[in-house]
């Protein structure tokens, strides 16, 4: 991976590039089966946005080539999103959360701060606290293009959802796709559709649902939802520590480093000596704070919205039973006024087709959830737990060096 130098002050582009294999989406894939893969291997971020190149390698027959490449803003994927969302024929399926809005926001104000107090530190501490923060950008990004790559694969590696017209057209469209924001009336008009369906869910959520199967994953999502969720703050919290103390680290450094240079004593060499120690310490320790980030909070985030997701699919159901049980009535009373009847009939009959098509693809988009989320948890745990035991020997092996070398 390479990326090219900016400044965090003046918002100078910052570019980021990764080796791309496709072994994982394509061990999803029956062999023969023709493949949709998709991964973002380029994006420069700019003072107001952030342009992602997604680039696609496929064998179906609706695309003109086999590979190819565009650019992308994350306006272009909220459109995306939206649009899959509003699909009546998507109403059983649980639609990919949309990435998150890239926020540079507060390692920008970071960083304005730190070159504010440059007068009041060292110039060693004003150069490892700006190393820090340009690492803390970086690390903001990298969890940027992942978020919309994540989305991206979740649609490609979809049964349905890899055919959607306008993912194509996403996809391979190699002109601006010219996404405008939505403005207030639209905003207004969401807002108080938002409202409705709340309105909606606490009127539904009440009401024992008959089929065992969706009584249990409603209470079962709502539990999980809520652990997920405060599991995400814990999480936040303690990679948040992790970086405190590295950052504490700089500064014992610098002091150690300072005695070490002022001070001509026979603890002049075991000042530098540790100045260097807590050097090291600070760079792993800012390594276990990347990767307990990358591997868990992110993870517990993501999950935080795909868990909300699921739950929206168990709204349009419970929506589509209650058009079911309301056309019923409706039918009841038009054969007892003997008008309108066929009418009513016609009615009752696409609310049952429309219901019934619904929960069978929600028990299967439920199942794969659960399978998915399993998955997902197992990798990332592994890996973290990996990277947190190699991280700890690093940790071991400095202090024992140290020791060793401060005892001569």
């Amino acid at each position: 991976m390479g990326w090219s130098g900016y400044n965090l002050i003046n918002h100078v582009s910052i570019q980021m590039r990764w080796n791309c294999t496709f072994e994982h989406l394509a061990s999803v894939s029956m062999e023969g089966e023709p493949l949709l893969l998709v991964d973002i291997p380029d994006a420069l971020s700019e003072r107001e946005k952030v342009k992602f190149t997604v680039h696609t390698k496929t064998t179906l027959p609706s695309f003109k080539k086999s590979d190819f490449s565009v650019i992308r803003q994350h306006e272009d994927f909220v459109w995306l999103h939206d649009a899959l969302l509003e699909n009546e024929e998507y109403a059983g399926i649980i639609i990919p959360p949309a990435p998150a809005k890239p926020d540079f926001d507060v390692a920008r104000e970071k960083m304005q701060k730190l070159g504010e107090g440059e007068g009041s530190m060292t110039k060693e501490e004003f150069s490892k606290m700006k190393q820090e923060l340009e690492a803390e950008y970086l690390a903001i990004f990298k969890k940027t293009v992942s978020n919309h790559e994540v989305f991206l694969q979740r649609l490609s590696n979809h049964p349905v959802l890899t055919n959607d017209h306008n993912f194509h057209v996403f996809l391979e469209y190699d002109q601006d796709l010219s996404v405008r924001s939505k403005n207030t009336k639209e905003m207004f008009g969401g807002f108080l559709k938002s409202m409705m369906k709340t309105a909606d869910e606490v009127l539904i959520s009440g009401a024992k649902d008959a089929d065992e199967f969706f009584e249990h994953e409603k209470t079962f999502l709502v539990e999980y939802g809520t652990k997920i969720k405060d599991s995400a703050l814990k999480a936040e919290k303690m990679t948040r520590t992790h970086k405190n103390v590295s950052d504490d680290y700089i500064h014992l450094s610098s002091s150690f480093n300072e005695l070490g240079v002022e001070e001509k004593s026979p603890l002049t060499n075991h000042y530098v000596k540790l100045a260097e120690l807590f050097e090291k310490l600070r760079k792993v320790e800012g390594r276990v704070s990347s990767d307990e980030d990358l591997k868990l909070t992110e993870l517990l985030k993501y999950y935080v919205r795909d868990i909300q997701a699921a739950k929206d699919l168990l709204y349009r159901r419970a929506r589509a039973l209650v058009d079911y049980e309301n056309s019923g009535k409706a039918l009841d009373k038009a054969r007892i006024k003997g008008k309108d009847v066929k009418q009513a009939e016609l009615h009752h009959q696409l609310c049952s087709q429309k219901f019934e098509k619904l929960s069978d693809s929600a028990k299967q988009e439920l199942t794969a959830f659960r399978t998915r989320r399993v998955a997902a948890f197992r990798k990332n745990l592994i890996e973290m737990t990996e990277l947190e035991l190699k991280h700890a020997r690093n940790n071991m092996q400095l202090l024992q060096n140290c020791l060793t070398t401060l005892s001569n």
